[in-house]
């Protein structure tokens, strides 16, 4: 290949956007938290949230799967030293077919919640999705909302 040739080709090369095409098919699996007290942890998720505990393949005693939704799960894995403390904007997000209805039930369970920027019990998106917010024996946030997709 002569030298022209070879400058044409680098030209050419380098002038076309590079496009890369994100894999098809990538769905959400799970996501895992760190907690302090297992039981304690898991049991606000079955009681308070309505998760479903499902089978882990670990049987260490360290670790507690729930469903979230047809394919989602939540790992709850045991060991954390300390509360997460984490900021509300670090949250994990849940739809539930009426806000309304989902407050009684923590309103009757005890559970505070407030609303995004804590003035009040619950806020509007822009979008019309009713928000409310609460936090889990860890600190870790959750978003509970009516959005419908």
């Amino acid at each position: 290949m002569t030298k022209t040739v070879y400058a044409i080709l680098t030209i050419i090369l380098c002038s076309v956007p590079l496009v890369s095409q994100a894999p098809k098919g990538v769905e959400f699996n799970h996501t895992a938290i760190y907690v302090q007290d297992l039981s304690k942890s898991a049991d606000f998720y079955e009681k308070v949230m309505g998760l479903e505990k499902i089978p882990d393949p670990f049987h260490d005693g360290r670790h507690v799967w729930l469903r979230v939704g047809p394919h989602g799960q939540l790992h709850l894995v045991a060991g954390a030293t300390r509360a997460s403390g984490t900021d509300i904007s670090h949250h994990t997000a849940f739809r539930v077919p009426s806000i309304p209805d989902f407050m009684a039930h923590l309103d009757q369970m005890k559970i505070k919640y407030r609303s995004y920027d804590g003035t009040d019990k619950t806020n509007v998106r822009p979008d019309g999705v009713h928000q409310i917010y609460l936090q889990d024996p860890d600190g870790y946030w959750i978003e509970v909302n009516d959005d419908r997709f």
